[in-house]
């Protein structure tokens, strides 16, 4: 058993209960919590139109990226929450990466996008958004990751040998021998995946977690609704109640609710 990943560190300060819970559910889909959060966004909406007023039209700051930008900053103010189980053990993740999917054109024959980023959540808001375009650009003209080339070589071997290679994978893995090449631009070992179906007109639903990989947490977002005190968004959550308590994930939470609905550099707008 291997003490090291090149994406983690193992954590060695935990109860034996913590420790003991990897053995009690040892794959991530038997360990799920679901959680539904309604928030405000009337004042994030309103804060957004005037930052954009002095931004590009191909560039423009949306909701979902002060989503984006809320959840890397719960990760670095609650940090358990960046963790993962893997070889039965705890892992705090190497930084924050945030995953998300986008359609490619809106259209219902168009394929979805998968986009990985790793996320500064001491940068501006601002560097956020401007350092996710890019990435969503390129993938929508279609150019392919390291992770899609692989993807594409194993389709093209019969199913035997596909399933052969992803147990290997997967055994790699489980003892931290994975390069690092194999990790780093596969969407699914991230700190969270974010999906946004609020794009698309629809209700957030809630999301299963991968064995694949290394994503302990899943977000989506909804459509924005007209509440009774103003516009509000629904984020569903799921998440792997193996790497925190179910109170270290509500404060987690409340910190997202907090950036959300007091978006950055409010306060100093009105004085």
């Amino acid at each position: 058993m291997f003490n090291r990943r090149p994406d983690g560190e193992l954590v060695r300060s935990l109860s034996p209960v913590r420790r003991f819970m990897a053995y009690l559910s040892p794959r991530r889909n038997e360990a799920l919590v679901y959680y539904r959060q309604t928030l405000d966004v009337e004042a994030a909406l309103g804060w957004l139109e005037r930052l954009n007023a002095g931004r590009p039209t191909e560039a423009r700051a949306t909701l979902f990226h002060l989503v984006l930008y809320a959840i890397a900053v719960a990760l670095d103010e609650r940090p358990r929450m960046n963790r993962f189980v893997r070889g039965s053990r705890l892992w705090q993740r190497d930084g924050v990466w945030l995953s998300f999917s986008a359609k490619q054109a809106m259209s219902e024959d168009a394929p979805i996008t998968t986009v990985k980023r790793s996320v500064d959540p001491r940068a501006s808001f601002e560097a956020l958004v401007d350092g996710v375009w890019p990435p969503l650009r390129a993938r929508r003209r279609g150019e392919q990751t390291t992770s899609d080339r692989e993807m594409g070589l194993m389709l093209r071997l019969p199913a035997p040998i596909v399933r052969g290679l992803m147990g290997f994978a997967t055994w790699l893995d489980e003892r931290g021998a994975l390069p690092r090449a194999m990790i780093a631009d596969d969407p699914l070992f991230c700190s969270a995946f974010v999906a946004n179906l609020g794009s698309l007109g629809l209700d957030a639903g809630y999301h299963h977690l991968w064995q694949w990989g290394t994503c302990s947490i899943f977000c989506v977002v909804g459509r924005i609704e007209a509440g009774p005190a103003g516009r509000r968004v629904t984020l569903k959550w799921t998440y792997d109640e193996r790497i925190a308590d179910g109170f270290y994930a509500a404060s987690a939470l409340e910190v997202v609710r907090r950036v959300i609905e007091t978006p950055p550099e409010a306060p100093s707008e009105t004085g």
